[in-house]
């Protein structure tokens, strides 16, 4: 059961996460205090949150597409613009999706999706072996697959021109520009999370260039991007022979680079 600690308890944790510069302190404090099963604990998950580690490491798990994606320390969190890219999957999936989630992290677009679209075939895969095995416990559930490699390259043969979604969280910041995200991510998330290369664009090149053998007649691409990214995105799923289009939402503040593979 969670620990039900004193209003000045309370007050005092709001009052630490306040001044470590936690914007939404007194939400914060209430998801501690419901994570922890002990006063310890509580203490322990405060002063790793006051550290400065995400909130969603330091108690586990994110809030996902309305659900609850177990999170671990070290792994990428899900944004919550994501969601974003993963509602323009579900309005072009056809009934019984094959679906691949590659660059997966925790695995949580894969596993909205799976869960929007059931019954759908699931694969997932990341490089970093971390984020595989926290993958496999938000994935599992839903009986979809993931795998450990670089992009395409763990991926059964046999999914070459079946699938339908592809989706691509890419890291996309350019290298040097790095030192300026927000501390939480650029100390405690994997860098091949977040670094794109010279102008952030590298990987995405990279499953633009693969995205054609392994698409379906009809079946799309979906990778966040940023508007100052997007045209180059789109030249660049242009080149690899996909007929590309930009969504955009103004309130998550997501871009998203749709592209297809045509169907004749």
């Amino acid at each position: 059961m969670p620990v039900t600690p004193s209003q000045a308890s309370r007050s005092a944790i709001v009052t630490r996460l306040r001044a470590a510069g936690c914007v939404f302190a007194e939400d914060e404090a209430e998801l501690l205090i419901a994570a922890a099963a002990t006063p310890a604990e509580l203490a322990t998950m405060v002063d790793r949150r006051v550290s400065g580690l995400p909130l969603e490491q330091v108690v586990g798990w994110a809030d996902f597409c309305g659900l609850r994606i177990a999170v671990e320390p070290g792994i990428f969190v899900p944004r919550r613009r994501t969601e974003f890219l993963v509602r323009q999957a579900i309005a072009l999936a056809p009934p019984r999706p094959v679906i691949v989630d590659l660059c997966c992290g925790s695995g949580a677009v894969g596993a909205a999706l799976a869960a929007a679209l059931d019954p759908a075939e699931l694969h997932a895969a990341d490089i970093d072996p971390a984020a595989v095995r926290c993958a496999r416990r938000n994935v599992g559930p839903a009986g979809g697959h993931v795998y450990a490699g670089d992009l395409f390259e763990p991926l059964p043969t046999a999914l070459r021109g079946r699938v339908h979604i592809l989706t691509a969280n890419v890291p996309y910041v350019p290298t040097t520009e790095l030192a300026l995200l927000p501390a939480e991510a650029r100390l405690h998330e994997p860098r091949v999370a977040l670094d794109g290369g010279g102008d952030g664009l590298d990987v995405l090149r990279r499953v633009a260039a693969g995205a054609p053998r392994w698409l379906a007649p009809g079946g799309s691409l979906l990778v966040e991007t940023s508007t100052r990214q997007e045209q180059t995105a789109c030249d660049t799923a242009r080149h690899a022979g996909l007929v590309p289009r930009v969504a955009r939402s103004a309130k998550l503040a997501a871009t998203v680079l749709i592209a297809t593979r045509p169907a004749g």
